[in-house]
């Protein structure tokens, strides 16, 4: 698990850092280079080593356990084809390459362009929150029957309808 502090250490620690298209290491990178450190530390990853790009995004993302839209006080990575950046749980934006380098401020994940967003479930101390865990599968639905096919069925030790073995009266 990590916590926030984790994550402003990471920031601090790489704010600056010049933009690098491809790169993934403290000597530079570029938006989604960015987004992946984020993410590999959010989620107990190296940070660096397994960068993603924007049009890989969305599955690098869910397998880091991730989901659709955002939510208050998580982690929220947005992006289209050709940008992305992060809002850190406490509403932090994060980006790289609007203004150069590595840099916090801006619109983060909320940018008007962005056209995907996911979100990183946090817990109310700032941790990660725990897998939800697998809902059991809905009961089947009932069955939808017509008034005009019921008709009432034999009992079940009943011979059915016409059988030789029983005299029909």
């Amino acid at each position: 698990m990590f916590v926030l502090a984790t994550l402003f250490s990471l920031i601090n620690q790489v704010s600056g850092t010049p933009y690098i298209p491809g790169g993934d290491s403290p000597a530079g990178t570029d938006c989604s280079g960015l987004a992946s450190w984020i993410a590999n530390a959010a989620t107990d990853r190296p940070v660096f080593g397994s960068r993603f790009n924007t049009g890989n995004e969305e599955g690098a993302l869910l397998a880091r356990g991730f989901r659709y839209g955002t939510a208050p006080n998580a982690l929220v990575i947005g992006w289209n084809g050709g940008h992305t950046a992060v809002t850190l749980p406490d509403g932090t934006p994060v980006a790289s390459g609007e203004r150069g380098g590595v840099h916090i401020g801006g619109a983060g994940a909320y940018q008007a362009g962005f056209t995907h967003h996911m979100y990183l479930p946090m817990a109310p101390e700032g941790e990660v929150a725990a897998p939800a865990p697998d809902a059991p599968p809905p009961p089947p639905a009932p069955a939808v029957v017509d008034a005009a096919d019921t008709a009432p069925l034999p009992a079940p030790d009943a011979p059915p309808p016409g059988d030789p073995g029983m005299a029909n009266t």
